[in-house]
């Protein structure tokens, strides 16, 4: 039999962590002295705890590693316990991932450009001929959807472009929304063709906006609406309708994010 100090050297574990073991019925001493209160342990133990050293260093919760101490030697229940922990960490791991991204993309900026500033004008998008998709999708970020739909129901068409021809995505929320997001895909046109179930050619009306383009990933896009909102309340204009983004360089040009090329439009008119 060992003592607890004892054990607590073999086994690497702190006296202080075996007896908060022993409290949630993690690990129980083999023995304890009913007039010394001494805590023995057996050597047989030291396996046990190592296993538990293992278990905590997976990521298991004392209190995961209590059920699954209780199922050991049984390796298809084990295995259940294991392959949950992976799906845990996978999904970490890509949650990881994708703020490590942003933080990247953050520092990059700031690294580039100390003191960033959008140019916001004040322009005019003329009258202009469209095919145009409007649908309600799940979230912002499906919005490949729509452009999907809009190229596979124009294909056979021969669509002969505007020059320049603009694509741009109108959202038509009046707030942002975390669901049901309803927008409408338009690219510019010249000529006329028939409406197909989802494309409707229109001619989409002249717009007075305040317009920012910048060049870059959409993990900025939201710091350019910002600056556009600054500069329309500091020069007296208000909104005047729903903005767009048109897509001067997109995903479907390139496949690198710092040379997307966007412009954000807010339509507007004095206050």
């Amino acid at each position: 039999m060992l003592k607890i100090g004892e054990f607590s050297k073999l086994s690497r574990v702190s006296v202080r962590m075996l007896r908060h073991y022993d409290e949630i019925g993690l690990l129980k001493p083999a023995e304890i002295d009913s007039f010394t209160d001494y805590r023995y342990y057996r050597e047989d133990q030291l396996p046990t705890v190592c296993r538990i050293s293992a278990l905590k260093d997976m990521g298991f919760s004392l209190a995961d590693i209590v059920s699954i101490l209780a199922v050991y030697d049984d390796r298809e229940q084990l295995e259940q316990f294991f392959s949950a922990r992976q799906r845990e960490l996978e999904a970490l791991s890509r949650d990881t991932a994708h703020k490590m991204t942003l933080l990247d993309a953050a520092r990059k900026r700031l690294r580039k450009e100390e003191n960033m500033r959008y140019n916001v004008t004040i322009k005019v998008i003329p009258q202009r001929c469209a095919a145009t998709v409007r649908m309600t999708l799940p979230r912002y970020e499906d919005e490949g959807r729509i452009w999907g739909i809009l190229a596979e129901e124009t294909c056979r068409m021969h669509l002969v472009e505007d020059d320049p021809c603009l694509c741009a995505v109108t959202y038509l929320d009046g707030e942002y929304k975390e669901e049901n997001v309803e927008m409408m895909a338009w690219k510019t046109v010249k000529g006329a063709y028939p409406d197909t179930e989802h494309v409707k050619f229109r001619t989409l009306p002249e717009e007075t906006v305040a317009s920012c383009t910048y060049q870059g990933s959409y993990t900025q896009i939201t710091d350019v609406y910002a600056a556009v909102a600054a500069w329309m309340e500091a020069n007296g204009y208000e909104p005047a309708g729903p903005m767009f983004n048109i897509y001067h360089v997109s995903p479907h040009e390139t496949q690198n994010p710092d040379e997307f090329v966007t412009e954000i439009c807010y339509p507007v008119k004095k206050k």
